[in-house]
């Protein structure tokens, strides 16, 4: 039986279409679970950490050496009974906090978790005094020596004015 050019056609665009596919499940590393709580711990752990090569990525959605080998390294510590704090604990000593995704709050990170709201809080203040000054604007204006000079100036003006009228 001859195969129509169409046939061919639509095996090519199905091949190309499962190849396309596949690109991200063979980026994914086979690993071997002791059970789904512990897959969905190591998923839900290397979620949180930031992989230190793509920076804008977490360790799951990387494809960098390093943040397979810190993958790797998660689920290590992880059989070997450790906590997700203690994990956490020992990438932050090595790589840094930056390396956390919610760093903890200590003094070297006030100015991460409460630099916006001082930020926010000087922009009001800001505000607020500029509003109070443009308010208090006009009677300084007034009070102004050279404001008192116009209105005599213009005070003579009006009077001549008057005089010439009459």
């Amino acid at each position: 039986m001859p195969k129509s050019p169409l046939s061919a056609s639509l095996r090519a665009a199905f091949l190309s279409l499962s190849l396309l596919l596949s690109g991200p499940l063979l980026a994914i590393d086979p690993q071997d679970f002791e059970s789904p709580a512990q897959e969905e711990r190591y998923w839900a752990l290397i979620e949180e950490l930031r992989c230190l090569v793509c920076q804008n990525q977490n360790l799951a959605d990387s494809d960098a050496t390093l943040a397979k080998d810190l993958r790797d390294q998660v689920l290590e510590m992880m059989v070997a009974g450790q906590s997700n704090d203690q994990i956490k604990s020992f990438l932050a000593e090595r790589y840094g906090d930056f390396v956390l995704y919610r760093p903890p709050v200590k003094p070297a990170t006030w100015g991460l978790w409460f630099g916006p709201l001082v930020l926010v809080l000087i922009g009001g203040m800001a505000l607020v005094f500029n509003l109070r000054r443009r308010r208090a604007l006009p009677a300084q204006v007034l009070a102004d020596p050279d404001q008192e000079e116009l209105d005599r100036e213009l005070a003579k003006l009006e009077a001549e004015r008057e005089g010439k009228n009459r």
